[in-house]
């Protein structure tokens, strides 16, 4: 028999809030529940590997992407530059569907400021916030022509004052097209970072700072995309793919995941 359940009295009851100030709660609900990590993604490693610990990790991770690399679609520095731009909030294979018409009908700084605004925004219109990034590649492709003779600079000052070039972007063309010892922290490496103790901290920033001054030199260029790739596809962000990673021993992630069991079909008379 169910319990029945009391009314709360009156002198418990909060006093109602006005209309706007609901509203404003929430509206700042939203926003903390849109950027606050689920349960999963805040489970962080227990200490820092050793460094012993981190060769066998990264050397793990070669073993299994041996052939790693970028997998945005670009010929020049320039077009992986506008890749890269164009990928913010936005996965890669959505990128690459719109590039090889952009890139046919501007592949370089001047037929990018001639193509417009307007132009751009009708060939990448099916990615995330085509509209503002319509407008940053029309911008930073007049910025290299004033300023770089069309080139994509070499720096990462010169290149985080282009329009829509941040810290992680930057990192990427610096490694990529450059083949300087960055690591650029996404999503998916600020989340294996930090769950198997490769580089733990509370910011991208810090997490960048914590994983150049671990990882051993040579290996810090290649290490970018081994990352990036086994966050993606093995270590997710939702569940990860423990009992399927090539690194699982020297990880240090405290809740790793079984293999799953895989139910035989019901039988029907």
């Amino acid at each position: 028999m169910a319990r029945p359940t009391r009314s709360p009295a009156k002198a418990d009851t909060p006093p109602a809030k006005p209309a706007s100030a609901r509203r404003t709660a929430a509206k700042a609900k939203g926003k903390a529940s849109d950027s606050a990590p689920s349960a999963d993604q805040k489970a962080t490693a227990p200490r820092d590997m050793t460094r012993p610990e981190i060769v066998q990790f990264l050397t793990d991770l070669e073993r299994a992407w041996p052939d790693a690399e970028t997998e945005l679609h670009y010929s020049t520095p320039f077009t992986l530059l506008i890749a890269v731009v164009l990928s913010a909030q936005a996965t890669d294979a959505s990128v690459n569907r719109v590039t090889p018409a952009l890139f046919a009908a501007a592949p370089d700084p001047a037929a990018m400021v001639a193509l417009g605004e307007d132009g751009v925004g009708e060939l990448i219109r099916t990615i995330g916030l085509w509209r503002n990034k319509a407008k940053n590649v029309v911008e930073l492709s007049r910025q290299l022509l004033a300023h770089h003779n069309g080139e994509v600079p070499g720096t990462r000052e010169a290149l985080e004052a282009l329009a829509g070039v941040g810290r992680k972007t930057a990192n990427v063309v610096l490694n990529v097209a450059f083949h300087q010892p960055t690591v650029p922290v996404d999503t998916h490496v600020f989340r294996l970072a930090n769950r198997t103790g490769l580089g733990r901290g509370k910011t991208v920033e810090a997490v960048e700072a914590a994983l150049e001054r671990r990882i051993p030199k040579e290996m810090i260029r290649d290490s970018h995309h081994w990352l990036i790739l086994q966050g993606r596809y093995v270590c997710k962000a939702r569940k990860p793919e423990c009992w399927r990673c090539a690194a699982s021993t020297p990880c240090l992630y405290p809740v790793k995941t079984d293999r799953p069991v895989i139910k035989p079909p019901r039988q029907t008379l």
